[in-house]
């Protein structure tokens, strides 16, 4: 704007970060209850924080939208590595975004972009050594470059943990500055000057950039934020009012200081959305309050230390960080720091941490004594490892191998198992893994299921058993909670458990096979599947399923054969049997007696041929993965529910009269009867949102049913999502139909009903939709023949809650 000044300007960074969720093996996250109604946290904190973020709202006076805005284009920000590797594959729209906003940015803000790097798997890197340092540093740069197609100018440390080997490694490798909170500032002076001025949080001047000179010669930039009103934004409320938070911002500015200044806060990016809900509307209204207020100019770091390079130096506290007043302490003793539950201790977080230090350390024996013997420099390949990680295709491999194998002969399997030992050996020091008051945890647990990943590739490897000293030293660190005692009943309770092999895929594919219409070839999670004999027989509810199948890991290479027959007895009885070493004419002789079994009716012999041939050992349902085993019994328990379903509509459309009667003459009618008709209209409901055409006349009985029986919606969680998805594909077509005006009534007559069942659709994607239909027909001239269509779509916009000009 012109007259704002031209050395005053404002940055908001935000820290998203999500721990990385993936199975240990299965390379995916399991369902996590705890994040319902979405499969997992991350699906959960990208509805509610990270794709508002990419199309927040601004409001009118009046509460309607005026417009829609990429928060990430005019803010700073750093995304975990972890976490957009999830997105990438599961929600691409906010991943794109995030890219285009950081391309955004390089236009606004004179060529730097606003997306700064971050270590890889947010560990606490005082407490790392120098090797894990180093990687950490290198994987998350290459993960940057990968995604964002430049190099990055600065890096965020994890909890912003500090010290000055870390410092000695970004500058090394090129980064240009970090941000810090304002009490890990120890003193500062001039450039050039002699004495230094002790500082401390309340003192330390935030609005200026510092040059921390490092004792091998290099330097690197800190920024050190404002910490009252970072402060407020996370914990106080400023996000109830987007004009308070912007006024906060304006109000440190100095006017009548002619020097440049950088006001500017940093904060979790989960705080826009997750934490406070709405925060990201409150953000979005803030910069652009800024921006037309003229008082100061919206700025990056790396383009405000361009415009004007530090004057001034500081000294760091070493061993320090942003949420822990004790240094690092949260991350390896009971310093006090916690979450809140009251009466619970952290005195677990000191031997945890000692066990896996000690694991980290017997492994760094095997990778060194083990790698030397296939690969050229082991430490340089690990280092290089992400180029894999980042794309886990063949050629990509065999390019790594090229560059790292010793020779020809070097097994691609085995160094793909010592680079990946090495990798979750890393993965096991993520942060959260401390952060949280209980040692049982998800994220706790989650990093002993890396360490558990560990102990096996190691026992792979070395021919080493590191689990039962591992156990033994978890036996020191203890549980809050009695059904656990300690964190050794933790790792055999929660971890154990979870752990993979490629036989236990193998059982996976066979039990899952009788479920799947073509099972010949599958890919499971992180394994792929190929059969060499696939045979499938039913007799009504009743399948058997025998085969030869090839199980291989997509990560570390492995693979192995198995044979395998599964019966189904229906419902969830499944009865399953694999060997890895039956010969090829032991199985079609099997094949042939129990296929024959079968299409008799001998089910008793066919599970005596299954014990002949495969021994005692059985499985069943119960030894599917996770997601696997929800979905099928979901799919058995829909049959029944459907069972269910019919025998209660068949008795509600025969006795309609009779209660009608009753009613009629004012005689109760039986709980019975009240609860069959509310299933029942509930499930036509359902049926009408997840039906392709809306049907408002059928919409309109079920409402006039609710209302004469006084009865209920019985989830109305469920049936507002199915609401806002029914909306969303209706105005799809829509944009594809513009001069269809009888569909866009249809649909403004269904926002009347959704108030009478007391419904809150979640209209987001509507309202990004309708806000891109409405950009478009600015660009079209509105004929008379339009104008009917027009003002629907304007009464459709005043239902979503949005008003275009």
């Amino acid at each position: 704007m012109p007259g704002t000044p031209k050395n005053k300007y404002v940055c908001i960074h935000g820290h998203f970060y999500q721990p990385p969720r993936e199975n240990a093996w299965l390379e995916v996250i399991e369902l996590q209850d705890s994040a319902h109604p979405y499969h997992d946290w991350n699906e959960r904190i990208t509805a509610e924080c990270y794709e508002p973020n990419a199309t927040s709202r601004i409001l009118d006076e009046g509460g309607v939208i005026k417009n829609i805005v990429n928060n990430y284009s005019r803010i700073s920000f750093n995304f975990g590595p972890t976490l957009l590797s999830w997105m990438e594959l599961y929600s691409p729209e906010t991943y794109h975004a995030i890219l285009e906003a950081d391309r955004e940015s390089i236009k606004n803000f004179g060529g730097h972009g606003s997306a700064v790097a971050q270590v890889y798997n947010h560990i606490i890197m005082p407490l790392a050594n120098r090797a894990d340092k180093e990687t950490q540093v290198l994987w998350g740069i290459r993960d940057f470059e990968n995604r964002f197609k430049r190099k990055p100018e600065g890096m965020w440390l994890a909890e912003t943990a500090v010290d000055t080997e870390t410092l000695e490694i970004l500058a090394a490798n090129n980064i240009k500055f970090t941000i810090l909170a304002p009490r890990q500032a120890k003193a500062v002076r001039k450039l050039k000057a002699e004495d230094w001025i002790e500082v401390n949080d309340r003192s330390i001047d935030t609005t200026k950039a510092y040059q921390y000179k490092l004792p091998s010669g290099n330097s690197i930039v800190v920024f050190f934020y404002e910490g009252d009103i970072s402060q407020a934004i996370a914990f106080n409320g400023l996000l109830n009012d987007g004009k308070r938070f912007a006024d906060r911002l304006l109000n440190v500015i100095d006017q009548g200081d002619s020097e440049p200044q950088l006001v500017h806060v940093a904060t979790d990016g989960e705080t826009y959305g997750h934490h406070h809900k709405h925060g990201e509307m409150a953000l979005a209204f803030c910069l652009d309050y800024i921006e037309q207020q003229g008082r100061a100019r919206l700025t990056n770091y790396a383009q405000f230390m361009e415009l004007f390079p530090p004057e001034n130096e500081a000294q760091i506290i070493e061993d320090s960080s942003w949420s822990c007043v004790h240094g690092v302490e949260r991350w390896r003793a009971n310093c006090g720091c916690n979450t809140g539950k009251p009466g619970w201790h952290q005195h677990w977080r000191k031997p945890l941490r000692e066990a896996l230090d000690w694991l980290r350390d017997e492994v760094k024996e095997i990778f060194e004594r083990e790698a030397i013997k296939v690969l050229r420099d082991p430490w340089k390949a690990r280092n290089e490892y992400i180029n894999v990680v980042l794309k886990r295709s063949d050629d990509n491999i065999r390019r790594f191998l090229k560059v790292h194998a010793l020779n020809e002969s070097s097994s691609s399997n085995r160094i793909m198992r010592i680079m990946e030992m090495q990798r979750h050996a890393m993965l096991m020091y993520t942060s959260c893994g401390w952060f949280f008051d209980e040692i049982s945890g998800i994220e706790t647990t989650q990093v002993m299921q890396y360490a558990c990943r560990v102990i096996q590739l190691a026992n792979q490897i070395g021919e080493v058993d590191l689990e039962a000293e591992f156990i033994r030293r978890l036996e020191q660190a203890p549980s809050n909670v009695s059904a656990y005692e300690h964190g050794a009943a933790v790792y055999v309770k929660e971890v154990l458990p979870s752990r993979t092999n490629l036989q236990r895929v193998g059982i996976h594919f066979a039990v899952s096979s009788v479920f799947e219409d073509e099972p010949e070839s599958l890919t499971i999670f992180n394994y792929s599947t190929s059969s060499e004999a696939f045979i499938k027989k039913e007799a009504g509810e009743q399948k058997l399923v025998l085969g030869i199948t090839n199980v291989k890991s997509m990560v570390t290479r492995s693979q192995k054969k198995f044979a395998f027959a599964v019966i189904y007895l229906g419902k969830h009885n499944i009865i399953g049997n694999i060997s890895l070493d039956m010969e090829p004419e032991k199985f079609s002789g099997m094949q042939l007696r129990m296929v024959k079994a079968f299409e008799e009716g001998r089910l008793g012999d066919v599970i005596g041929l299954m014990q002949t041939y495969f021994g005692p050992d059985k499985y069943t349902i119960w030894h599917l993965f996770q997601d696997e085993k929800r979905k099928i019994l979901d799919m058995i328990s829909q049959e029944s529910m459907m069972e269910l379903e019919n025998s209660l509509r068949k008795s509600y459309n025969q006795d309609y009269p009779l209660i009608n009667a009753l009613a009629n003459n004012n005689i109760p009618i039986p709980n019975t009867y009240r609860t069959t008709f509310e299933y029942v209209l509930n499930a036509d409901l359902v049926k009408i949102f997840q039906s392709e055409k809306i049907n408002i006349k059928e919409m309109e009985r079920i409402v006039a049913e609710l209302a004469r029986w006084n009865l209920k919606i019985e989830d109305p969680r469920k049936l507002s999502r199915l609401a806002g998805e029914s909306i969303f594909k209706e105005l799809k077509r829509i944009s594809s139909e513009r001069e269809n005006v009888k569909r866009v009534q249809r649909l403004n007559r269904m926002f009347p009903l959704l108030e009478k069942f007391k419904l809150e659709p979640n209209f987001h994607k509507s309202q990004n939709l309708y806000f891109e239909i409405s950009m478009e027909n600015k660009s079209r001239q509105v004929q008379e023949l339009e104008v009917e269509w027009v003002e629907q779509f304007k009464l459709l916009g005043t239902n979503l809650g949005v008003k275009i000009e």
